[in-house]
């Protein structure tokens, strides 16, 4: 028998850490975003606003699963929503439950959200796998209990394979690319001033954990330097916003062992900075950045290209360079990766059924557009 408690304080939902850590390697796309100490330290400077619903799916009465749910209220032209979904916030670009059987857990988790009374205008599960390799299989899960459900693209994100080695790797870039990387790096290192770090802390539990405080303060001096120190906008490492949740973060990342910070230093001084999360080497961009004060192009490219060298003699497993499709990004990676939103909306919720409106009437006015722009119809 199937049965779901709702967990609505962060200081319960830790009284199932021991399972939660048990059950986290078994996590398809495991990463620091993954963890519940991720989850705790963002609630603590993000949760104020927010109102936790993880579920915890037992059988028999044992538990299976927990799916971390949280409640937002997104404000619309036709009044507030309240919208029930991952509490990732956009971090990254995977999220689901954890568990020892998480298409269980995610079908026992839908059918009581089928059922419950609801406080909730919107269920959106952004971030999710594409159904080919959804192990929790969301979307079939809210299919099967009868939450009618929207599936649409979430977001793309360019990731570079770690199999093989440099050589290999660079063999599978074009002629003109390999030569631009190469160059690259040439003309970076050839310099004695040129100063590589890499710095990965094995966990504390393995007598390490070392956050590297001095390098955290680098890759913050890097980025003032740069474009990020005078933005208002966006989630920069340096932002008021976001600098004491990612320093908290840190620490934390560093005590379990998933830290990677990459920095180049040009004669003592720091010039460039790849902040990662890593686990059992899946590597996840966070945050790059360059001194654009000093007097030498290329840096940030350099660092890059440098630490994935590194990475392929690590051994490491791959690379997530984040969303979005800068040149840089299709120069290295080689292959993409689309993530998923599924949106149920409640047919006697008023306000879901207008948010379902406004968004099939912008994706109307994409679509009406891009035909507009499109040569073939000309």
């Amino acid at each position: 028998m199937i049965e779901v408690q709702t967990v609505n304080e962060i200081e319960e939902l830790a009284s199932y850490r021991l399972l939660w850590t048990s059950w986290f390697p078994q996590m398809p796309r495991a990463s620091f975003f993954h963890t519940l100490e991720w989850l705790e330290t963002y609630w603590a400077h993000f949760g104020g606003d927010q109102q936790l619903r993880a579920l915890v799916v037992r059988s028999a009465g044992r538990p299976i699963g927990i799916v971390p749910l949280c409640i937002r209220t997104r404000q619309h032209r036709f009044g507030a929503v309240r919208v029930l979904g991952y509490p990732l916030d956009d971090w990254s670009n995977w999220y689901g439950p954890v568990g020892s059987n998480r298409a269980a857990a995610m079908l026992g988790a839908m059918q009581y959200l089928r059922h419950a009374d609801r406080d909730w205008d919107v269920l959106e599960l952004r971030w999710t796998s594409p159904p080919w390799r959804d192990g929790a299989r969301a979307g079939r899960s809210m299919r099967v209990v009868g939450l009618s459900t929207e599936q649409q693209e979430c977001q793309t994100t360019s990731v570079v394979d770690f199999a093989g080695n440099w050589t290999g790797y660079l063999a599978g870039r074009s002629r003109k690319t390999r030569h631009e990387l190469r160059r690259a790096l040439r003309r970076a290192f050839e310099q004695e001033d040129i100063t590589y770090i890499r710095h990965r802390p094995a966990p504390a539990r393995e007598g390490d954990g070392d956050p590297g405080w001095d390098l955290f303060a680098m890759c913050q001096q890097v980025a003032l330097a740069s474009w990020q120190g005078s933005s208002t906008t966006g989630n920069t490492i340096t932002h008021d916003r976001v600098r004491h949740f990612l320093r908290d973060a840190h620490a934390v990342a560093a005590r379990l062992g998933m830290v990677d910070m990459n920095l180049l230093l040009v004669d003592g001084r720091p010039a460039a900075f790849i902040y990662n999360y890593q686990y059992q080497g899946r590597l996840t961009c966070l945050r790059t950045g360059y001194d654009e004060s000093l007097d030498q192009s290329g840096l940030g490219k350099a660092l890059m290209l440098r630490s994935m060298q590194d990475s392929f003699e690590r051994g490491d497993e791959s690379y997530d360079l984040g969303p979005g499709d800068s040149r840089l990004a299709r120069e290295l990676r080689t292959h993409t990766e689309t993530s998923y939103q599924l949106t149920h909306t409640p047919l006697g919720s008023w306000r879901s059924q207008a948010v379902r409106l406004a968004r099939w009437a912008k994706r109307g006015r994409r679509t009406a557009q891009s035909e507009i722009r499109s040569p073939a119809s000309a």
